[in-house]
Protein backbone atom coordinates (compact mmCIF):
# COMPACT_ATOMS: atom_id res chain seq x y z
CA UNK A 1 0.00 0.00 0.00
CA UNK A 2 1.60 3.32 -0.88
CA UNK A 3 1.10 6.16 1.79
CA UNK A 4 1.66 9.54 2.06
CA UNK A 5 3.17 11.91 4.66
CA UNK A 6 1.37 14.67 5.36
CA UNK A 7 4.60 17.27 4.49
CA UNK A 8 3.99 15.25 1.08
CA UNK A 9 0.23 16.52 0.54
CA UNK A 10 1.21 19.98 1.97
CA UNK A 11 4.18 20.37 -0.51
CA UNK A 12 2.32 18.87 -3.99
CA UNK A 13 -0.82 21.30 -2.62
CA UNK A 14 1.30 24.18 -2.00
CA UNK A 15 2.81 23.47 -5.79
CA UNK A 16 -0.10 23.83 -7.41
CA UNK A 17 -2.75 26.60 -4.95
CA UNK A 18 0.11 29.32 -4.69
CA UNK A 19 1.10 29.65 -8.42
CA UNK A 20 -2.54 29.59 -8.45
CA UNK A 21 -3.22 32.83 -6.55
CA UNK A 22 -0.59 34.57 -8.53
CA UNK A 23 -2.14 33.52 -11.40
CA UNK A 24 -5.71 34.61 -10.72
CA UNK A 25 -4.99 37.66 -9.44
CA UNK A 26 -2.86 38.65 -12.97
CA UNK A 27 -5.97 37.45 -14.61
CA UNK A 28 -8.56 39.55 -12.33
CA UNK A 29 -6.59 42.54 -13.43
CA UNK A 30 -5.74 42.38 -16.67
CA UNK A 31 -7.47 44.36 -19.14
CA UNK A 32 -9.95 42.37 -21.58
CA UNK A 33 -9.82 39.45 -19.15
CA UNK A 34 -10.87 41.27 -15.93
CA UNK A 35 -13.86 43.14 -17.78
CA UNK A 36 -17.58 42.55 -17.30
CA UNK A 37 -18.24 40.59 -20.18
CA UNK A 38 -15.73 37.83 -19.22
CA UNK A 39 -17.60 35.36 -16.72
CA UNK A 40 -15.78 34.88 -13.12
CA UNK A 41 -15.80 31.29 -13.84
CA UNK A 42 -14.18 31.56 -17.46
CA UNK A 43 -11.22 33.85 -15.19
CA UNK A 44 -11.28 30.62 -12.59
CA UNK A 45 -10.65 27.99 -15.37
CA UNK A 46 -8.14 30.27 -17.77
CA UNK A 47 -6.43 30.32 -13.82
CA UNK A 48 -6.70 27.04 -13.29
CA UNK A 49 -5.31 25.48 -16.44
CA UNK A 50 -2.49 27.55 -16.48
CA UNK A 51 -1.80 26.81 -13.31
CA UNK A 52 -1.74 23.43 -13.69
CA UNK A 53 0.13 23.27 -16.90
CA UNK A 54 3.03 25.52 -15.44
CA UNK A 55 3.17 23.87 -12.12
CA UNK A 56 5.15 21.35 -12.91
CA UNK A 57 7.88 23.40 -14.43
CA UNK A 58 8.39 25.59 -11.48
CA UNK A 59 10.57 25.06 -8.60
CA UNK A 60 9.98 23.51 -6.00
CA UNK A 61 7.69 25.62 -3.16
CA UNK A 62 8.19 25.34 0.38
CA UNK A 63 6.57 22.63 2.61
CA UNK A 64 4.38 25.24 4.85
CA UNK A 65 1.79 24.53 7.17
CA UNK A 66 -1.63 24.70 5.22
CA UNK A 67 -2.87 27.23 8.11
CA UNK A 68 -0.02 29.22 9.67
CA UNK A 69 1.30 32.69 9.32
CA UNK A 70 3.95 31.64 7.19
CA UNK A 71 1.29 30.07 4.47
CA UNK A 72 -0.65 33.48 4.95
CA UNK A 73 2.55 35.60 4.14
CA UNK A 74 2.66 33.80 1.37
CA UNK A 75 -0.52 33.99 -0.20
CA UNK A 76 -0.46 37.59 0.19
CA UNK A 77 2.75 37.96 -1.34
CA UNK A 78 1.31 36.17 -4.83
CA UNK A 79 -1.93 38.00 -4.70
CA UNK A 80 0.52 41.35 -4.47
CA UNK A 81 2.69 40.07 -7.29
CA UNK A 82 -0.47 39.25 -9.19
CA UNK A 83 -1.92 42.60 -9.16
CA UNK A 84 0.98 45.09 -9.28
CA UNK A 85 1.41 42.81 -12.80
CA UNK A 86 -2.11 43.74 -13.47
CA UNK A 87 -1.76 47.09 -12.85
CA UNK A 88 0.59 48.15 -15.62
CA UNK A 89 -1.13 46.54 -18.08
CA UNK A 90 -4.45 48.53 -16.79
CA UNK A 91 -1.84 51.53 -17.37
CA UNK A 92 -0.68 50.75 -20.53
CA UNK A 93 -4.63 50.43 -21.69
CA UNK A 94 -5.09 53.70 -20.20
CA UNK A 95 -3.01 55.56 -22.52
CA UNK A 96 -5.32 54.85 -25.23
CA UNK A 97 -8.73 55.77 -23.33
CA UNK A 98 -6.96 59.49 -22.08
CA UNK A 99 -5.77 60.01 -26.05
CA UNK A 100 -9.51 59.30 -26.59
CA UNK A 101 -10.88 62.05 -23.99
CA UNK A 102 -8.42 64.48 -25.06
CA UNK A 103 -9.30 64.38 -28.60
CA UNK A 104 -12.95 64.43 -27.74
CA UNK A 105 -13.15 67.39 -25.39
CA UNK A 106 -11.18 69.53 -28.55
CA UNK A 107 -13.63 68.06 -30.77
CA UNK A 108 -16.21 69.13 -28.68
CA UNK A 109 -17.86 65.45 -28.38
CA UNK A 110 -17.07 64.97 -24.73
CA UNK A 111 -20.77 64.74 -23.93
CA UNK A 112 -20.91 61.99 -26.64
CA UNK A 113 -20.54 59.14 -24.40
CA UNK A 114 -21.46 55.31 -24.61
CA UNK A 115 -21.09 52.54 -22.09
CA UNK A 116 -17.62 51.06 -22.12
CA UNK A 117 -18.56 47.06 -21.96
CA UNK A 118 -14.96 46.14 -20.10
CA UNK A 119 -15.36 48.61 -17.24
CA UNK A 120 -19.25 49.50 -17.36
CA UNK A 121 -18.11 52.98 -17.25
CA UNK A 122 -19.35 56.08 -19.70
CA UNK A 123 -16.23 56.95 -21.98
CA UNK A 124 -16.45 59.36 -24.56
CA UNK A 125 -17.06 57.67 -28.12
CA UNK A 126 -13.02 58.21 -29.57
CA UNK A 127 -12.07 56.82 -26.20
CA UNK A 128 -14.16 53.46 -27.04
CA UNK A 129 -12.65 53.67 -30.85
CA UNK A 130 -9.12 53.70 -29.20
CA UNK A 131 -9.65 51.34 -26.99
CA UNK A 132 -10.56 48.85 -29.28
CA UNK A 133 -7.91 49.49 -31.48
CA UNK A 134 -5.76 48.94 -28.33
CA UNK A 135 -6.99 45.82 -27.87
CA UNK A 136 -6.86 44.70 -31.19
CA UNK A 137 -3.19 45.61 -31.53
CA UNK A 138 -2.75 43.78 -28.38
CA UNK A 139 -3.70 40.84 -29.15
CA UNK A 140 -2.10 40.86 -32.93
CA UNK A 141 0.95 41.45 -30.97
CA UNK A 142 0.36 38.71 -29.24
CA UNK A 143 0.68 40.72 -25.88
CA UNK A 144 -1.35 38.43 -24.51
CA UNK A 145 1.19 35.38 -24.67
CA UNK A 146 3.79 37.62 -23.85
CA UNK A 147 2.05 38.79 -20.23
CA UNK A 148 1.30 34.88 -19.78
CA UNK A 149 5.11 34.16 -20.09
CA UNK A 150 6.21 36.63 -17.76
CA UNK A 151 4.21 35.84 -15.19
CA UNK A 152 5.56 31.89 -15.88
CA UNK A 153 9.15 33.16 -15.76
CA UNK A 154 8.63 35.51 -12.70
CA UNK A 155 8.05 31.91 -10.95
CA UNK A 156 12.17 31.81 -11.18
CA UNK A 157 12.36 35.60 -10.33
CA UNK A 158 10.78 35.27 -7.37
CA UNK A 159 9.56 31.92 -6.29
CA UNK A 160 6.98 31.06 -4.09
CA UNK A 161 8.30 31.33 -0.54
CA UNK A 162 8.24 33.90 2.03
CA UNK A 163 10.30 36.67 0.08
CA UNK A 164 11.06 40.61 0.77
CA UNK A 165 8.61 42.37 -1.13
CA UNK A 166 11.17 45.24 -1.97
CA UNK A 167 12.03 43.19 -4.61
CA UNK A 168 9.36 44.48 -6.57
CA UNK A 169 10.04 47.72 -7.92
CA UNK A 170 6.86 49.45 -7.19
CA UNK A 171 8.96 52.89 -7.13
CA UNK A 172 8.07 52.53 -10.88
CA UNK A 173 4.65 52.87 -10.90
CA UNK A 174 4.16 56.36 -10.01
CA UNK A 175 6.55 56.97 -13.30
CA UNK A 176 4.48 54.58 -15.10
CA UNK A 177 0.99 57.15 -14.29
CA UNK A 178 3.32 60.13 -15.40
CA UNK A 179 4.33 58.10 -18.91
CA UNK A 180 1.33 56.56 -19.27
CA UNK A 181 -0.59 61.07 -19.06
CA UNK A 182 2.77 61.93 -21.43
CA UNK A 183 2.49 59.01 -23.97
CA UNK A 184 -1.40 59.97 -24.41
CA UNK A 185 -0.90 63.50 -25.34
CA UNK A 186 2.03 62.68 -27.49
CA UNK A 187 -0.11 60.16 -29.40
CA UNK A 188 -2.89 62.79 -29.79
CA UNK A 189 -0.85 66.11 -30.18
CA UNK A 190 -1.16 65.98 -33.86
CA UNK A 191 -4.86 66.29 -34.06
CA UNK A 192 -5.06 68.68 -30.67
CA UNK A 193 -2.73 71.32 -32.60
CA UNK A 194 -4.90 71.06 -35.55
CA UNK A 195 -8.10 71.31 -33.86
CA UNK A 196 -6.38 74.36 -31.72
CA UNK A 197 -5.83 76.22 -35.19
CA UNK A 198 -9.50 75.22 -36.45
CA UNK A 199 -10.91 77.32 -33.13
CA UNK A 200 -8.52 79.96 -33.47
CA UNK A 201 -9.36 80.54 -36.87
CA UNK A 202 -12.82 80.56 -36.18
CA UNK A 203 -12.62 83.09 -33.33
CA UNK A 204 -10.81 84.79 -35.33
CA UNK A 205 -13.62 85.04 -37.63
CA UNK A 206 -16.35 85.80 -34.88
CA UNK A 207 -13.91 89.07 -33.80
CA UNK A 208 -13.77 90.57 -38.08
CA UNK A 209 -16.89 89.74 -38.75
CA UNK A 210 -19.41 89.79 -35.53
CA UNK A 211 -22.70 89.77 -37.67
CA UNK A 212 -21.94 86.35 -38.82
CA UNK A 213 -23.10 83.47 -35.71
CA UNK A 214 -19.66 81.61 -36.57
CA UNK A 215 -20.24 79.61 -32.98
CA UNK A 216 -23.49 77.66 -34.62
CA UNK A 217 -21.24 76.66 -37.46
CA UNK A 218 -18.02 76.18 -34.98
CA UNK A 219 -19.22 73.30 -33.28
CA UNK A 220 -20.20 70.85 -36.78
CA UNK A 221 -17.44 72.21 -38.29
CA UNK A 222 -15.19 71.55 -35.61
CA UNK A 223 -16.19 67.93 -35.55
CA UNK A 224 -16.27 67.15 -39.07
CA UNK A 225 -12.65 68.72 -38.67
CA UNK A 226 -11.16 66.43 -36.04
CA UNK A 227 -13.00 63.63 -37.85
CA UNK A 228 -10.95 64.12 -40.92
CA UNK A 229 -7.80 65.33 -38.92
CA UNK A 230 -8.07 61.60 -36.95
CA UNK A 231 -8.57 60.10 -40.41
CA UNK A 232 -5.42 61.70 -41.73
CA UNK A 233 -2.82 60.63 -38.34
CA UNK A 234 -4.45 57.25 -38.07
CA UNK A 235 -2.17 55.92 -40.76
CA UNK A 236 0.48 56.42 -38.14
CA UNK A 237 -1.29 54.92 -35.28
CA UNK A 238 0.17 51.29 -36.13
CA UNK A 239 3.68 52.48 -35.27
CA UNK A 240 2.94 54.28 -32.29
CA UNK A 241 0.67 51.53 -30.70
CA UNK A 242 3.45 49.20 -31.83
CA UNK A 243 5.99 51.45 -29.64
CA UNK A 244 3.89 51.92 -26.64
CA UNK A 245 2.94 48.34 -26.71
CA UNK A 246 6.34 47.32 -26.54
CA UNK A 247 7.46 50.05 -23.87
CA UNK A 248 4.70 48.62 -21.59
CA UNK A 249 5.43 44.58 -21.86
CA UNK A 250 9.24 46.26 -21.01
CA UNK A 251 7.65 47.53 -17.91
CA UNK A 252 6.08 44.53 -17.15
CA UNK A 253 8.95 42.33 -17.09
CA UNK A 254 11.36 44.84 -15.46
CA UNK A 255 8.73 45.11 -12.60
CA UNK A 256 10.42 41.93 -10.87
CA UNK A 257 14.28 41.87 -10.55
Amino acid sequence: MIGFTFSELTGWLGQYLWPLFRVAALLMTMPMVSSQVVAPRIRLLMALAISFLIAPLLPAVPAVEPISGAALLITLQQLAIGFAMGLILQIYFAIFTSAGELVSMQMGLGMSVMIDPINGVQIPIISQLFQLLSFLMFLAMDGHLVAITIIIESFNILPVAPIDLSRIVLEQLPGLVSWMFASALLMVVPAIISLLIVSFTFGVMNRSAPQFNIFSLGFPLTMLGGLIILMLVSSQFSGIFVRFTEAGLEALSSLLI
